[in-house]
């Protein structure tokens, strides 16, 4: 079991969690994920390692409460567990002194994006870094993401924080205004990582995205997270997550992952019930 250190509110449904696992601290790269199961019937879900420190024996991991387990996971306290923890998984992040490279995070894709920018900009590149939310208040990690970032953008939908419009639109005018950058990386809903993709397919930037395909076991035995990347089937827990922006078919990847929306919704409704009823957070 995996004893939870320190919790903190980043923004409305998203949550931050100091969790000791000295193993998993002293092996995690950037792009390393952990599967996390929060209680003995619980389910398995992939969450990236945020951030470690190998001396205090903790990972750092942000939840946003989507779904059932979501909840359930935001809902524990400082001094509770979590009843497993499995990794570091995952290929880690290609990381390389590029030159200049545009990091692009979009809502809760910005703790996935974070880990990658620092190790960026450790290996000597010169980081632009663009943040996006719906408005201000589910805006993440700025100060963080501003301390690894030579540049930092932060822009919101609604315009209440930052430049008004989205990542992509920053994108295109550093493009525009500031040349070709070396690399792109890019993270957030899916919808986005394909306009991003779209943004840099002409002018070839090469571009990375982390997918978040549907995902159990975490080691390729499932099957879940296969995607189709270049024509070929892959693994994302075992090939990626991070694969060529270019090559995934984003089309093929957003269907599969509306597969079981109806019965995810109807689970969270069916325990939203429970714990209304008998307060029971954890069932």
């Amino acid at each position: 079991m995996y004893r939870i250190i320190q919790t903190e509110t980043l923004a409305p449904t998203i949550t931050k969690l100091t969790v000791e696992a000295p193993l998993i601290a002293r092996k995690r790269k950037a792009g390393n994920f952990v599967i996390v199961r929060p209680t003995p019937t619980g389910e398995r879900i992939p969450l990236t390692i945020v951030d470690s420190d190998p001396d205090k024996g903790t990972i750092v991991i942000i939840v946003q409460a989507i779904g059932k387990t979501t909840h359930i996971i935001t809902g524990m306290k400082e001094g509770e567990y979590l009843m497993d923890v499995v990794g570091p998984l995952g290929e880690p992040t290609p990381v390389s002194d590029f030159g200049t490279v545009v990091c692009i995070g979009g809502g809760v894709g910005t703790a996935v994006i974070y880990p990658i920018a620092k190790a960026l900009k450790e290996a000597g590149n010169r980081v632009i870094s663009i943040i996006g939310a719906r408005n201000r208040e589910l805006v993440i990690l700025e100060d963080e993401m501003a301390a690894v970032s030579d540049e930092l953008i932060v822009t919101t939908d609604d315009g209440s924080h930052g430049k008004k419009g989205f990542v992509t639109d920053a994108l295109q005018e550093i493009i525009t205004g500031q040349g070709k950058p070396d690399a792109v990386y890019a993270i957030g809903p899916l919808p986005m990582m394909r306009a991003v993709a779209n943004v840099t397919r002409e002018p070839e930037i090469r571009t990375w995205v982390s997918l978040n395909p549907i995902m159990m076991d975490g080691t390729g035995m499932c099957g879940a997270c296969r995607v189709t990347v270049g024509n070929e089937m892959k693994f994302a827990c075992v090939d990626g997550p991070e694969f060529d922006a270019h090559e995934v078919n984003f089309d093929e990847l957003i269907a599969r992952n509306r597969t079981y929306a109806g019965p995810e919704q109807e689970a969270f409704s069916t325990w939203k019930n429970r714990t209304e009823t008998t307060d029971c957070k954890h069932l």
